[in-house]
């Protein structure tokens, strides 16, 4: 596998193929909340790394490496917390209709579609408690979805999301080895901690180069708002309970155990563009995704076998890869949201920073 001097950063989870991504959101009338769906096609093996002290999840425990189903067909990343959940059931409606999922019968139709889900708090951020995501929810964005995407910031399910006192949001970004690996994530940013660093007024992630040094101005705004809001001055719309989700995945085949592997080092790239993360109020829930279609169970087992070195250096590197792309598509989470009107982004409040962007 090539080393990062020959890689090309892009923008799309589905830069990797075989996945499709679609979003659905509301706001206004009491809403301010949506949910994101990955559709991985007839199937994709994955795995799940849950941490932090409030997760809200579905169909997790079936991504454990000795549990029986090996694919999923989809993965729904949703606001509305608990409530939230509901929206994978538009998503396994939607597939089943399609005829994909689990086949547990003769019949075609005879099909049980594997759709996890993971949820973010954004409760009452649009004024009402109850307007929140509903199986409806899922069903439009499985039908919205689509292989080209790029779009981010205050879409799908970070459309009610915040990070640090001020806009989360949903992020992207890839990465493609000149041998053809690629390695890609989004992330749905609605954390506790802060993506940027209150003494520079930047992204803890200092690999977004197109950003300038933000103005004295412009800091001085940033950090009189977040001593606002912890002197208590400013009201945020909700309770602070939180949560960053999101999707890891790649071209190459990896089987579930590596799958889970792959989600838990992505955490390392949360941690670093979020700090702190995994808090109480925190339920951090990263899912690892593997598209290729070949079965790699038996033959990663007897290539360890032969080579005890090829396979582990060669994970090394797509894990790697995984936590630098998680923490870029946490950064231009908050970088791509746009404000509300009780809530600054990160844009409005440093414009200086983007001086040279268009």
């Amino acid at each position: 596998m090539a080393d990062s001097r020959s890689v090309h950063y892009s923008g799309s989870l589905t830069d990797v193929g075989a996945i499709k991504v679609g979003h659905f959101s509301l706001t206004g009338k009491g809403y301010l909340t949506g949910t994101t769906v990955v559709l991985t096609g007839q199937g994709a093996v994955a795995g799940v790394d849950v941490r932090g002290g409030g997760p809200g999840t579905r169909e997790t425990d079936v991504l454990r490496p000795e549990n029986l189903v090996q694919r999923v067909h989809g993965i729904v990343l949703t606001g509305g917390s608990a409530y939230g959940l509901g929206a994978a059931q538009g998503v396994m409606d939607e597939l089943e209709h399609q005829n994909i999922g689990y086949p547990v019968g003769e019949s075609p139709q005879w099909v049980v579609p594997i759709v996890p889900a993971a949820v973010i708090f954004d409760l009452g951020r649009g004024g009402n408690f109850s307007m929140r995501p509903d199986s409806s929810f899922g069903r439009r964005a499985a039908k919205r979805a689509t292989s080209q995407t790029d779009h981010m910031g205050t879409v799908g399910a970070g459309v009610g999301a915040r990070s640090g006192g001020i806009r989360g949001g949903l992020g992207m970004a890839s990465m493609t080895f000149s041998d053809g690996v690629i390695v890609s994530a989004l992330a749905v940013v609605n954390s506790i901690g802060s993506v940027i660093n209150p003494e520079t007024a930047l992204p803890w992630d200092l690999n977004q180069g197109r950003l300038q040094k933000p103005s004295a101005v412009d800091r001085r705004r940033l950090n009189n708002y977040l001593s606002s809001l912890l002197q208590g001055s400013k009201k945020l719309e909700s309770p602070s309970l939180n949560t960053t989700i999101g999707v890891v995945a790649t071209n190459q085949s990896l089987t579930k155990s590596e799958c889970k592997k792959f989600a838990s080092v992505a955490h390392d790239g949360l941690a670093r563009a979020i700090r702190p993360a995994h808090l109480m109020n925190d339920g951090d829930t990263i899912f690892g995704v593997s598209v290729a279609q070949e079965d790699l169970t038996l033959q990663a087992q007897e290539a360890a076998f032969i080579d005890p070195h090829g396979r582990p250096a060669f994970l090394n590197a797509i894990l790697a890869a995984g936590a630098q792309v998680f923490s870029r598509a946490c950064t231009e989470a908050v970088l791509t949201a746009t404000s509300t009107k009780t809530l600054p982004c990160y844009r409005e409040l440093c414009p200086s920073a983007f001086r040279d962007m268009p």
